[in-house]
């Protein structure tokens, strides 16, 4: 029965019924819902790591143990992952193994633009890039049956339009392969020098073969023309013109031009088919490529030496997400103009939410006028006026060893006017390594761990410290304090970032310490369900003096309306930091 289905959905629901048995990843937008969709199975073991690179490895183990096993990431995850993905090509699989990875053209909720098609080219492994839900699904499927077939382990590139959009798809059956035996083979998978030097033709070999099996396996496509190859392309009737297109720029180009011009549509994109790229560019006149972000397919292209024009990052732009506008202007389409709003709309910046339990501990450090180095979480907001908390974010884990080198270069000028903060969950992805930094090479650094106790950007997920596990049920967890001292950090301290003097207190008195210091400002997160809020706070209007020192917090649930503070009761959490702010009791 046809369904519609959420990207990222229907890649589970493929996993599903490739007969996949293993589920371990780290979740980033815009991949999470991949795994939380393939938890819904319960045919599917699934489990969130602490990071990327430790996902990889177990799915590795996992498929070794012949079961087909999945990992799950987004883009700049995968920079993380590449470590065990490069030799992992070399040793190849046992039962198959896909790795998802959704790159974020537009920066929707990611520090970088990269394009993961670089890390399929790098380390030699074969990228499937589905355009729709349907594809998304049967893709799935096809990688496993690639993965085992070619000795591999195969990319599966998402982007943010595919996995959180919709469209039809058409579910199928679950099938289980028999699992695969394992068997000792040391030159296989033991990657010493002697080993890997012979595994390396076999890669290359194995791309040759990959090339082959594409130009006639239909994952790549040739849609003819309606009335053969003629159109108006570039503003010229008549041109003989050809598209190469993939993911969901294939979806533009169908939208705007339809049926008009011959167009050669990529399910794999890496190897590219140089055959069958040939054979669709004879007798053109012009050919175009379509592609998000880096021109790595308008590149090959042009490496073929093919006698047409060619045209790619000339027409269109190498930053940010393509849309249906963008393509019509390439091509001379009239592109319809928006209407204007008569009044000017202020501008909505993203902002922590009401009750958050890091405004406390922000407030506290802006108020100190310290050097903050930041890391990648909700809490980045952090770096958001009014707060304006932070001075770096490079990614994740990098606040607490950035800080190091900050200390260790400038000396005590910078540790005592320095910190780092990072979440629960980044810490225990790559944060925990740049505290074993800070304790084994003793830079006087004080940082600070903000535990909500969740993975809070990516929509709620478990991690190691919070005692559950993806399903919701009891697991192991890790203390941060005996972690911290058995790392060799001595002075260790818990906050409440409700209470500011509690945080201005704590980060003055390890600033003023000779050694290094880990504050954890610990609050849960006050979206989890579990959290019991207090009643809203109000405003007493005849103590409110317009002083609008209750608005340098940033929360959402005050205003100033008629001259008085105003809060909404809707959004307010009743946490009492703004009370805290006040020095005329009126809230």
């Amino acid at each position: 029965m046809k369904q519609l289905m959420l990207g990222n959905a229907a890649a589970a629901r493929g996993l599903f019924e490739a007969g996949c048995e293993f589920v371990s990843s780290y979740p980033g937008t815009p991949s999470t819902e991949i795994t939380e969709e393939a938890a819904r199975f319960k045919e599917i073991y699934c489990e969130w790591a602490p990071n990327e690179k430790v996902a990889l490895e177990s799915a590795f183990g996992a498929c070794l143990a012949g079961r087909r096993a999945f990992c799950g990431m987004k883009h700049v995850g995968l920079n993380v992952a590449a470590d065990p993905l490069y030799t992992m090509s070399y040793t190849g699989v046992n039962a198959g193994l896909v790795i998802g990875v959704a790159d974020d053209p537009g920066m929707h909720s990611s520090q970088n633009e990269q394009d993961s098609r670089h890390h399929a080219i790098a380390s030699k492994v074969p990228m499937l890039e589905p355009s729709d839900a349907d594809e998304a699904r049967r893709f799935a499927a096809e990688a496993f049956a690639i993965s085992e077939q070619f000795d591999t382990p195969v990319l599966y590139k998402m982007c943010t339009r595919v996995a959180h959009s919709q469209s039809i798809t058409e579910p199928a059956e679950r099938t289980v392969p028999e699992h695969k035996s394992y068997r000792k083979d040391i030159s296989k998978y033991v990657m010493a020098p002697a080993n890997a030097i012979r595994r390396h033709p076999f890669v290359e070999q194995r791309m040759k073969d990959l090339e082959k099996w594409s130009e006639t396996s239909g994952i790549n496509r040739v849609e003819q023309a309606d009335g053969g190859n003629a159109g108006t392309v570039l503003g010229i009737p008549g041109t003989k013109a050809g598209i190469i297109t993939s993911s969901t720029a294939y979806q533009y180009v169908k939208e705007v031009l339809g049926s008009s011009v011959n167009i050669l549509k990529l399910g794999m994109v890496n190897p590219l088919p140089a055959g069958m790229i040939r054979s669709f560019a004879a007798g053109l006149e012009k050919l175009i490529v379509v592609e998000e972000l880096d021109p790595i397919i308008e590149q090959f292209v042009r490496g073929l030496g093919l006698p047409c024009e060619i045209h790619g990052k000339d027409m269109f732009p190498v930053c940010g997400e393509f849309s249906q506008n963008i393509v019509a202007a390439a091509f001379g389409h009239s592109v319809p103009q928006g209407t204007k709003l008569a009044a000017a709309i202020p501008v909505r910046p993203p902002i922590m939410c009401a009750g958050c339990p890091h405004r406390g501990m922000f407030y506290a450090l802006n108020k100190l006028k310290v050097t903050v180095f930041g890391d990648i979480g909700c809490y980045t907001l952090g770096s958001v006026a009014p707060l304006s908390a932070m001075d770096v974010t490079l990614c994740m884990g990098a606040s607490f060893s950035g800080l190091h080198g900050w200390n260790k270069a400038g000396g005590a000028e910078n540790e005592k006017q320095s910190v780092a903060v990072i979440g629960d969950s980044t810490f225990m992805h790559s944060g925990m390594t740049g505290l074993a930094t800070i304790a084994y090479n003793q830079s006087n650094s004080t940082v600070i761990v903000l535990d909500n106790s969740i993975t809070g950007m990516t929509g709620h997920q478990q991690n190691p410290t919070t005692g559950k596990n993806l399903y919701g049920d009891p697991a192991g967890r890790v203390d941060l304090e005996a972690l911290a001292r058995a790392m060799g950090i001595r002075r260790v301290r818990v906050v409440d970032p409700y209470n500011i003097a509690e945080c201005e207190a704590a980060v003055k008195e390890e600033l003023a310490a000779d050694e290094p210091s880990l504050i954890i400002s610990r609050r849960p997160c006050a979206l989890l369900k579990e959290v019991k809020h207090n009643p809203p706070l109000k405003v007493d209007e005849a103590k409110c003096r317009s002083c609008k020192m209750c608005m340098k917090i940033g929360c959402p649930a005050i205003a100033m309306k008629d001259g008085k503070a105003k809060i909404d009761p809707t959004l307010c959490v009743g946490c009492g930091v703004c009370s805290q702010m006040c020095k005329f009791g009126a809230l």
